[in-house]
């Protein structure tokens, strides 16, 4: 198939449009159900829905399995995030989602170069078929290996040392019903910033993702593969680097205040924003090189706080609900929109300058994170 630049933005929107309209659905299931039937189940669609897109034969097929894959995503994260959480109190939550957060570097990486280098000697078409039939074996092998966590049993172990400001008093769970807690994610000010700047920080994060191989492909006459492996690899192996150590520091930094983990965040949007204008504007693959790594590291330190910045200020009955909620704001605001408004931009203007242009969404992004650091973080404090 030949498709245009709206095209092939529209393939990578449809997917973010499913995932994020899900992911409400998805987090209060989670919260509800046993989280390991929630991860495995959605893995085994996932894996259908991927080998039966290899036989897709128009562009509206494509489209239409491209979206379907979100329906089976959309269950992992609000699933996997609330088990982590329920096994790592606060003081190790940050680590624990950092080195959680280098599985999908990984993924990213692996995924990046094989798919292209399947797509490359066999037809894209088995390249759905092998990963499709992979995820299938690895629902199988985790079945066996995956426990799940009793809720709640992190945060009632966490006895503070002191009585400083930094305590907070851990109430009983009590059951939450369906439409009880979504009042109470809205009266919560940290969430409501936490939730806007992720879409902020995922329009960012697809933009590079999304576009980048297209970009090293037109503009330095790249193989597809090399492109794909260039996209991806500098990027996601600093992210590998800066997800564990933004986890380490958050940790070190919450036990001072409320509000360190996001202020680690934001310190890392706004340390990554001028990496992301040059990787628009850069003439040398070197120099591209360079400034996707510095993004992958900041990205890094961001990432492994997204939802456990979250966690500080909400019960464990409902961290599905609000993990969900998050991904519904970030892929429906963020991830839908960029490949789609870059892809536009980029016909308007060219690849380079659309791609540049991100660097402003990640500035407004670290405001909206300093100000619930600053302003909301205390006061909502679980």
């Amino acid at each position: 198939m030949c498709l245009s630049k709206v095209e092939l933005g529209l393939l990578g929107s449809s997917f973010a449009w499913v995932y994020g309209l899900g992911a409400p659905l998805a987090g209060m299931v989670v919260d509800r159900v046993r989280r390991k039937a929630a991860i495995l189940g959605g893995l085994h669609v996932w894996s259908g829905i991927c080998v039966a897109t290899a036989f897709s034969r128009t562009f509206r097929h494509l489209l239409f399995f491209r979206a379907a894959e979100g329906l089976g995503e959309t269950f992992y994260y609000p699933a996997s995030m609330s088990m982590v959480s329920d096994y790592h109190s606060p003081r190790t939550r940050s680590r624990a989602f950092g080195i959680h957060q280098t599985s999908v570097y990984v993924g990213t990486i692996a995924g990046g170069f094989f798919a292209g280098l399947i797509g490359e000697h066999f037809g894209w078409r088995w390249s759905f078929i092998v990963f499709g039939e992979l995820g299938i074996l690895l629902g199988l092998f985790l079945n066996k290996f995956l426990y799940e966590p009793r809720r709640g049993a992190a945060d009632e172990s966490h006895i503070p040392r002191d009585a400083s400001p930094l305590t907070t008093h851990h109430s009983p769970l009590t059951n939450v019903g369906f439409w009880e807690a979504w009042p109470i994610i809205w009266r919560t000010p940290t969430v409501l910033m936490l939730m806007l700047a992720f879409m902020c920080a995922n329009f960012v994060a697809m933009v590079l993702l999304s576009w980048m191989p297209s970009y090293l492909e037109e503009n330095f006459h790249l193989s597809l593969s090399m492109a794909g492996l260039t996209a991806t690899l500098f990027a996601q192996v600093a992210s590998m680097i800066g997800s564990p150590l933004g986890g380490w520091l958050a940790d070190m930094w919450r036990r001072k205040t409320f509000g360190g983990r996001m202020l680690v965040q934001a310190l890392a949007l706004f340390a990554g924003a001028p990496f992301v204008y040059w990787c628009g504007l850069t003439q040398s693959v070197g120099w591209l090189i360079l400034a996707l790594t510095a993004w992958g590291l900041f990205k890094g330190f961001y990432d492994a706080n997204i939802f456990a910045s979250a966690f500080d200020v909400v019960r464990p009955e409902i961290r599905g609900t609000v993990a969900g909620l998050m991904n519904m704001v970030g892929w429906l605001g963020g991830g839908a929109s960029a490949p789609l408004v870059i892809g536009f931009l980029a016909e308007h203007y060219g690849l380079g300058p659309a791609i540049s242009s991100a660097a402003l969404v990640y500035i407004a992004a670290g405001i909206l994170l300093l100000i619930a650091a600053l302003i909301f973080a205390g006061r909502d404090a679980y």
